[in-house]
């Protein structure tokens, strides 16, 4: 499969727009501070020892178990508090590490290739791939358009385990140029004439970012959206 050269201006183009429905999410909690729960303990202690028996007061045994118990819970939620801490400056590390995939061109699981026309006028088609966990002695690619019809059908010989990435020029069957627009990729890989598990990946521009409870998502235009770890190539 030729590999023509296409400009990042003609793949934003093909990609399409940015998700008009991405909005911007905040984390929140409400979980007590240490202190609060403390505070709670000592009065709810303060109250236990007002209202005791004066014939059967309270053991300093008792006491001092009461006393140890207020610090194992205190010390446990200033751990969950640190804990937060940490995950929120991951999180916000993942969110720097997005951001600057904005303007970038991602392989992510996808089964979709488009077609539209680099600025000389020719006709390109956007990247696409695969992820195999082992490799393959043959990789068959067949793409269709909307009506299933079959445009392209290739094979890759000896692929490799991993992430491959493959460009059609946008030509059907007949060697002439294709329609613009949305077309269908499957892959068959094999090995000694057996099936293997592979993954289909379609390019993507990364056109935003938005965080939420998950962590940062990736804003693909026409393409939805994704997180980090469906990111398996950068282009």
């Amino acid at each position: 499969m030729a590999s023509p050269v296409i400009g990042s201006n003609t793949l934003a183009t093909i990609n399409g727009t940015p998700n008009a429905n991405a909005t911007n999410e905040t984390r929140t909690t409400g979980a007590e501070s240490a202190q609060d729960l403390n505070d709670r303990f000592m009065t709810l202690l303060i109250t236990q020892m007002q209202n005791q028996d004066p014939t059967k007061p309270m053991d300093n045994s008792q006491m001092t178990a009461q006393l140890a118990q207020i610090n194992t819970v205190s010390g446990i939620q200033e751990l969950n508090d640190s804990l937060g801490k940490i995950n929120d400056q991951i999180d916000a590390g993942k969110t720097l590490q997005a951001s600057s995939l904005i303007g970038q061109g991602v392989m992510v699981p996808g089964d979709t290739v488009r077609v539209g026309k680099a600025e000389d006028g020719s006709v390109v088609a956007t990247p696409l791939g695969a992820e195999l966990a082992t490799g393959a002695d043959e990789l068959e690619i067949t793409i269709t358009n909307g009506s299933g019809q079959v445009v392209h059908q290739s094979v890759e010989e000896n692929v490799p385990a991993g992430v491959q990435s493959f460009d059609w020029p946008g030509t059907g069957l007949d060697g002439n140029p294709v329609a613009a627009g949305a077309y269908n990729v499957e892959m068959t890989a094999k090995v000694g004439g057996e099936e293997v598990s592979v993954t289909p990946l379609n390019y993507a521009l990364v056109q935003g970012v938005t965080s939420g409870e998950n962590g940062p998502t990736l804003d693909l235009g026409t393409s939805g959206s994704a997180t980090l770890d469906n990111v398996r190539q950068i282009l």
